[in-house]
């Protein structure tokens, strides 16, 4: 489980196709801090340690991540958003993020506003995933509130601090993004749908 609170950027070393597999390698200031067998959303999404070497570290996304997310979009010496799992009994500053992306999205707007930023996405609303003004979104593992909802698209105001200390400041019109929808909402979502 994650908060969506992003700790720091990784840069992307290395990108190693082993068969539908890809090998990440990436560079990061909380290195030293992992081990082997821990899980820590890239881009939000969920990926377990399989390797450390001085400062680097190497993940494994398959083919089915893949499939569902930006990461084969990577380029070496792109930067990705990195989080470790949250601490039980820690305080929660985000909202309940699970590392498992539901689908991507795409940036449609993006506007600067007297020093913040708003950003729209669009996405494929045939998945039946929603957004609800006021309600929770991640985008490439960052938890925002949603301050415009349709149905196929949303938008998010980003404060100074998360435009410079995650991807956003890097993304442009047609940029693609991993999204994860609010749990409950999604759970609230399934039992609507199952009883009708």
């Amino acid at each position: 489980m994650f908060t969506g609170i992003i700790e720091t950027l990784g840069e992307v070393i290395k990108l190693e196709k082993e068969g539908s597999n890809l090998h990440i390698t990436l560079r990061s200031e909380i290195t030293q801090e992992l081990k082997i067998d821990q899980s820590v959303a890239h881009n939000g999404v969920c990926l377990t340690v399989v390797k450390i070497a001085s400062d680097q570290y190497t993940v494994t996304a398959i083919e089915e991540t893949l499939n569902k997310t930006n990461l084969n979009d990577l380029v070496e010496g792109e930067f990705v958003n990195l989080e470790r799992a949250m601490v039980l009994g820690a305080r929660l500053d985000g909202h309940i993020v699970q590392g498992h992306v539901d689908q991507t999205g795409e940036c449609i707007n993006l506007e600067e506003k007297d020093g913040s930023w708003f950003f729209t996405f669009s996405y494929d609303s045939k998945q039946n995933n929603v957004t609800i003004e006021k309600g929770s979104i991640t985008i490439d593992g960052t938890s925002l509130t949603v301050v415009g909802s349709q149905k196929d698209s949303f938008s998010v105001a980003i404060i100074p601090y998360t435009y410079e200390h995650t991807r956003f400041g890097n993304y442009k019109v047609g940029t693609r993004v991993n999204l994860e929808f609010d749990v409950i909402g999604k759970y609230v979502s399934r039992l609507l749908e199952l009883r009708s």
